[in-house]
């Protein structure tokens, strides 16, 4: 693949631009563009699995989406991130027809772009890695039997075509992982069966569920040393083809983990014409395969924190009430500097959570 779409693929979704006192680009414009022929988001559609955990090359953009909050074998408290995002760089054309040396050469010649993030965070250090690659068998994708989502040598493997039992390993410069993965609990759907709308109108939307309760265990290296650690993980799976109404500035979302076994998805769409048209959904999710949605009337949140950082002002302490659930909570960063460095600009990291419920979790800040 030519470096020039890679290029131009950074400068139309993301920008260049990382200053900090500069208003920043929506992630709405940034994110916009020609949808046609892209499969559109709709409603009704039944998620099925396993075929839903692998790529969806007639979409746009997807991602598989994991983090962690892992408690070392000394106490410390450790957060982890692995995701991999998977681009179209156009869409395919129904009308095209392959000829023989075309189908000899389409996995060299594809047009699906990867993209893989990956992350550890304590109170006193964050540090992150990213890795591309075009889509190929040999290089970047996903497949089946068993399961394996990959960029090069950073790979999600499961035993068979379920995402669980597995293993996840990373290995950068600077640190590295090896975990394994294990979850009985029943997927959770988010939004209406798997159908999450971005927006009041539902002009955007995406097919998104997690797995909120993953058992983890593994070893971390860092700083020359390897550590044993152990924890609770979260999985999010979510594709559309277009994420974002132009107008809506970027995302404030969070996977919190609470004190009486319930997990709680909450996520705040911000529109750049005002707090009153901010979009908010959620949905409180238990390990029985129980759960509720949380409207978008039902949310408030509020920043009361912030930290300056290279690529953006970010908020890094929360209040927020619901209280159709009897919620009150304060989040809080583990470490305020986790912004991430990387091509795509934004804050990601483990989160502390007290008020009427304490617990652990993780918080993605985007569009600062």
């Amino acid at each position: 693949m030519k470096l020039y779409p890679c290029l131009l693929l950074l400068t139309l979704l993301y920008g260049c631009d990382s200053e900090p006192n500069k208003s920043p680009t929506g992630m709405g414009q940034r994110l916009d563009g020609d949808t046609t022929h892209y499969t559109p988001v709709v409603p009704g559609k039944t998620l099925s699995f396993p075929t839903d955990h692998m790529a969806h090359d007639y979409f746009r953009q997807e991602w598989w989406y994991l983090t962690a909050n892992l408690t070392t074998e000394t106490g410390e408290s450790l957060g982890l991130q692995w995701t991999q995002f998977r681009i179209a760089l156009s869409p395919p054309d129904p009308d095209e027809k392959a000829s023989t040396q075309d189908l000899a050469q389409s996995s060299w010649q594809t047009q699906q772009l990867y993209m893989s993030h990956s992350a550890i965070t304590t109170q006193t250090q964050h540090l992150a890695a990213e890795r591309w690659s075009r889509g190929h068998p040999f290089l970047a994708g996903t497949q089946t039997s068993p399961l394996v989502i990959k960029l090069d040598d950073w790979q999600w493997r499961s035993n068979d075509e379920q995402l669980f039992p597995a293993t996840l390993s990373v290995a950068t410069d600077s640190f590295s992982y090896q975990l394994k993965l294990n979850s009985q609990a029943p997927f959770q759907l988010q939004g209406d069966n798997g159908y999450s709308r971005k927006n009041a109108a539902g002009t955007v939307a995406s097919y998104y569920y997690s797995q909120p309760f993953i058992k983890v265990s593994g070893t971390v290296e860092r700083d020359g040393k390897t550590i044993q650690v152990n924890g609770d993980g979260w999985l999010d799976r979510e594709w559309s083809s277009q994420f974002l109404a132009k107008a809506q500035q970027g995302w404030d979302w969070f996977a919190l983990r609470l004190d009486d076994g319930s997990a709680l998805m909450l996520f705040q769409l911000r529109d750049s014409s005002g707090d009153k048209l901010h979009f908010y959904s959620g949905r409180r999710m238990f390990p029985d395969g129980r759960g509720h949605n949380i409207t978008n009337k039902q949310i408030s949140m509020t920043a009361i924190d912030w930290q300056q950082m290279q690529s953006g002002h970010y908020p890094t302490a929360w209040q927020i009430a619901i209280p159709s659930e009897n919620i009150q909570l304060t989040t809080q960063a583990l470490n305020a500097d986790s912004s991430m460095p990387l091509s795509i600009p934004y804050w990601e990291g483990p989160i502390r959570i007290s008020g009427s419920h304490s617990g652990m979790g993780y918080m993605e800040l985007t569009g600062y």
